[in-house]
């Protein structure tokens, strides 16, 4: 079984929108200093339930997108498109975190599928 492991919001500002969920709900959070402008959210203590996320850039319609952990791309593409979801964007390296790809399923709701990299 596969699990939420992060999520994404995206922002017209995104600046304006990682001060509004530190001064609303305390979040933590840092910029990424990854190769595109990314905010990685602490949302909680390690150890208590929940998950952590990040603030981008708009470019997918969706305001929040949730990804789920993979152990092959290949594999859980080819499971979404048998199922009826389509692949719509990646697959995408993140340096240093694993591989990426958004899928839509039957509703038009996108998600993520995330392929760590080898532990």
């Amino acid at each position: 079984m596969s699990r939420v492991i992060h999520f994404e919001i995206l922002a017209d500002n995104p600046e304006r929108a990682v001060e509004f969920y530190r001064e609303a709900l305390g979040w933590d959070v840092m910029t990424w200093e990854g190769p595109q402008g990314y905010w990685l959210v602490t949302t909680g203590p390690e150890g208590t339930p929940g998950i952590n996320g990040g603030i981008m850039a708009r470019h997918f319609p969706q305001p929040v997108i949730n990804t789920i952990e993979v152990e092959s791309l290949d594999d859980a593409v080819g499971k979404v498109e048998r199922a009826g979801g389509t692949k719509i964007h990646g697959p995408n390296e993140i340096p240093g975190v694993g591989t990426q790809v958004y899928c839509t399923d039957t509703e038009g709701n996108i998600f993520g599928l995330h392929q760590p990299l080898s532990r």
